[in-house]
């Protein structure tokens, strides 16, 4: 399990496991995890995990969130990455955190002061269900231990891949193994394609602010709502081209 290890001037104060979807860090008592110093605002930051991997969110801190040293907003956090809240450290410890590759950026974007919006699309991604979908599929999902108890209805389905048609990594491929994977870029486009027993969904997360920005699926723009994506479907997200097929 993921944990954060707090310490100051080298010294541990004490180790927090990442055991619930949402952290939130400050002053302030009723954080999760408490700094009773000056530097750190009363609710300083905010971590949210979704199955193997946790996102940190600075929530309009009076001194800054830095991540190794660099002012952050938002943060897609890997094993190793020191959380700086003024004197004091936050050392992130995670061997299954994913890594970002490139393009391909496993990472949730998290709008400042709107982390529970962006967690909710995540999770719609992962409830939806087409209506003739089984009752079992439709049921609501607890967050990350649902969704990891929920993998062994998926062990029969064919394995879904994305191909990159254009760009310097033409021709490289990423396995859907995961329940959840976010694609994209910070401040252009973001989606999340989720894996269920109905098949693999792709849904619009956040765009580049100006205006909607849906995911193209064979040049036509998916919306709003969760996208059944089908074998040889190509996918446009980012500036990207992907082909998406199923693993026989």
């Amino acid at each position: 399990m993921a944990k954060l290890v707090l310490s100051m001037n080298g010294a541990v104060l004490g180790e927090f496991p990442l055991d619930k979807e949402r952290i939130s860090i400050g002053r302030k008592p009723d954080n999760d995890i408490q700094i009773d110093n000056l530097a750190v605002s009363g609710k300083h930051a905010l971590i949210i995990t979704i199955l193997d991997d946790s996102f940190l969110e600075d929530l309009g801190s009076t001194n800054g969130t830095y991540v190794n040293g660099k002012l952050v907003k938002k943060h897609a956090l890997r094993n190793g990455d020191v959380v700086g809240l003024g004197k004091h450290e936050l050392k992130y410890v995670n061997e299954h955190a994913t890594a970002d590759d490139e393009e391909f950026e496993k990472t949730m974007i998290i709008r400042p002061g709107s982390a529970s919006a962006a967690v909710a699309a995540a999770k719609a991604a992962e409830q939806a269900a087409p209506a003739e979908a089984a009752p079992a599929a439709a049921a609501p999902s607890a967050g990350p231990a649902a969704a990891a108890a929920a993998k062994p209805a998926t062990a029969g389905m064919p394995l879904g891949k994305l191909q990159v048609l254009n760009g310097p990594i033409a021709g490289k491929e990423l396995e859907l193994t995961k329940a959840l994977i976010t694609l994209g870029k910070p401040g252009t486009q973001v989606a999340v394609i989720s894996r269920r027993p109905q098949g693999y969904f792709l849904t619009h997360i956040e765009g580049d602010g100006k205006n909607d920005n849906y995911p193209v699926v064979n040049s036509k723009p998916i919306g709003p709502q969760a996208y059944a994506i089908q074998n040889g479907d190509i996918i446009e997200l980012a500036g990207i081209k992907m082909e998406f097929s199923l693993v026989r």
